[in-house]
């Protein structure tokens, strides 16, 4: 018996793994988080499957649901929204299955920045502007943020940031973040990526907290921050495939002989 971990990515059905539909569509019991990942890909569960929604459960009645399917000799689908190592409290579960003898695996899934930067056509690394990505969120009812990763730490760096489960705390992130990234610096609100009413506000520090308003969105939000976001055209390529940038699958040409 196995319990296999599956990032069904943020909200597109069709944006789940090849090995991770297989999964589903193969185990006998079948627990995910309903409030972030959508019916159309439990439904592949076969049709005697054990299909259950952990959303309103609590750690020790999700891992009794895993014991019992462990007893009975049945393989467990542990379905979670995005990439199962971004915010995922699967760390917590893992232990409970070491602390059990319990045999699981990890099957990734697109994670939701990825997904946005898709869906809005923009790389988030651009050359000479920002070659680095920082995954992160603020502190508010759930755990406290270690020591060194507060936003006024992590916005000394100038990297492209992605900032979860933040959305209802706009204010302290144009407090932290301007003075290091300037109040015009483009912020990108994205609301439910991946799903049918996806948003993307496109605002800037200054003015994201009334966006933000306007917007009345509470939840199931990802900010990003960063001057990347509106490069535009005006940046230098990437060493990448410059025709004087010689390495080993590329090397330099030998001259002719005349």
């Amino acid at each position: 018996m196995t319990v296999y971990f599956i990032g069904a990515g943020p909200g597109d059905p069709d944006l789940i793994t090849v090995r991770g539909l297989k999964l589903i569509q193969s185990c006998p019991v079948c627990l995910y988080a309903g409030s972030l990942v959508p019916e159309q890909i439990v439904e592949a569960a076969p049709d005697d499957a054990r299909v259950v929604d952990t959303a309103p459960m609590t750690l020790d009645e999700i891992i009794d649901e895993i014991k019992t399917a462990h007893d009975n000799g049945q393989d467990v689908a542990r379905v979670h929204s995005g990439d199962p190592s971004i915010y995922g409290a699967t760390a917590e579960q893992m232990r409970r299955l070491d602390a059990l003898g319990i045999d699981y695996n990890v099957t990734p899934g697109v994670p939701a920045f990825a997904a946005a930067a898709a869906a809005l056509k923009t790389e988030l690394t651009i050359p000479e502007v920002a070659q680095t990505i920082i995954v992160t969120r603020t502190a508010m009812q759930s755990s406290a943020m270690p020591n060194n990763e507060d936003l006024d730490t992590l916005g000394k760096s100038g990297a492209t940031l992605a900032i979860h489960l933040s959305i209802r705390n706009l204010r302290e992130i144009e407090r932290q973040l301007t003075p290091h990234y300037g109040p015009d610096c483009p912020v990108i609100i994205a609301y439910r990526v991946g799903w049918p009413d996806e948003t993307f506000i496109h605002t800037t520090l200054s003015t994201m907290v009334d966006a933000g308003r306007k917007s009345k969105i509470t939840r199931t939000a990802l900010v990003f921050v960063g001057h990347a976001l509106k490069a535009g055209q005006d940046f230098r390529d990437s060493a990448l495939y410059d025709a004087d940038h010689v390495h080993v699958l590329r090397p330099k040409k030998k001259a002719k002989a005349s």
